[in-house]
């Protein structure tokens, strides 16, 4: 009755960070480029009561043994980088991947980090940032007296000028990939940065190799799934309920032990 008392206690551990992740992906719901997590859960070392294999008292093989679990734990929890659906802005800076890809965005220390959310905005020296300020890589600087700005499906970025009979190229927006998306580290920002796991990112143009394309004038939405948040909520909701119950139980147990009399 003790071990169920600690066996119970891992799987509403287990559920409440299940839940906490749950409020995490709903909160990001409107967040642009999110991207939605999912726990994983394993169980626990096994207490062999009767190993398999062993021989009873006359002489047979037993052909399975006794194994009594001890809860469950946290084995990880995974960045799903599915598609996100797309909205239709007719910003010219805001630019969507279509397909496989990172934007690069450079830190204030230099290093890169790498985003979905392409809703770019201008600085006061023409260049192209994020929301925050932090400037896309490679950099791209857009001239004042540019009339219109254009981004085709390669990343090329052109504008027009007084005067001028043909765009002007300024650059070309790079994308980057990495052979396991799941291990970069999310950092917050919509950045996420490379790590060991996920390898060292590999950069070119977009529609090149399998990288994506670009898309200006719309929006990658979060890939969070509201309804089936709901389900997994629900679902999330009932296990913990259940798992006290077996606390519940078990203390009840205890309390008829405890009240036994001689």
């Amino acid at each position: 009755m003790i071990r169920s008392l600690y066996t119970a206690s891992t799987g509403m551990n287990a559920q409440d960070l299940n839940v906490s992740v749950i409020a995490n992906n709903l909160a990001n719901v409107n967040t642009v480029g999110f991207k939605r997590s999912r726990p994983e859960f394993q169980d626990l070392l096994y207490q062999n009561l009767r190993l398999v294999g062993t021989l009873s008292p006359n002489g047979q093989q037993v052909p399975t043994g006794a194994q009594l679990g001890l809860g469950t734990k946290t084995a990880a929890i995974q960045k799903i980088f599915l598609q996100g659906d797309f909205s239709q802005t007719q910003n010219p800076l805001d630019i969507a991947i279509q397909g496989r890809g990172f934007f690069q965005i450079t830190q204030p220390d230099g290093t890169l980090a790498f985003t979905r959310a392409g809703s770019f905005k201008l600085d006061n020296t023409g260049q192209i940032v994020t929301a925050d300020g932090l400037s896309l890589e490679p950099a791209i600087t857009i001239p004042a007296d540019a009339l219109t700005i254009s981004i085709d499906p390669q990343g090329s970025v052109a504008v027009t000028q007084p005067g001028a009979t043909a765009p002007t190229v300024l650059g070309n927006i790079q994308l980057a990939t990495f052979q396991n998306e799941a291990g970069l580290q999310a950092v917050g920002f919509n950045l996420f940065t490379e790590t060991d796991a996920s390898g060292t990112a590999t950069v070119g143009n977009p529609q090149s190799d399998d990288r994506g394309a670009t898309q200006q004038g719309f929006l990658e939405l979060s890939n969070v799934s509201v309804v089936e948040e709901m389900v997994n909520l629900i679902a999330a909701q009932r296990a913990y309920e259940v798992n006290s119950r077996v606390v519940q139980t078990a203390d009840e147990l205890l309390q008829i032990s405890n009240n036994m009399k001689r």
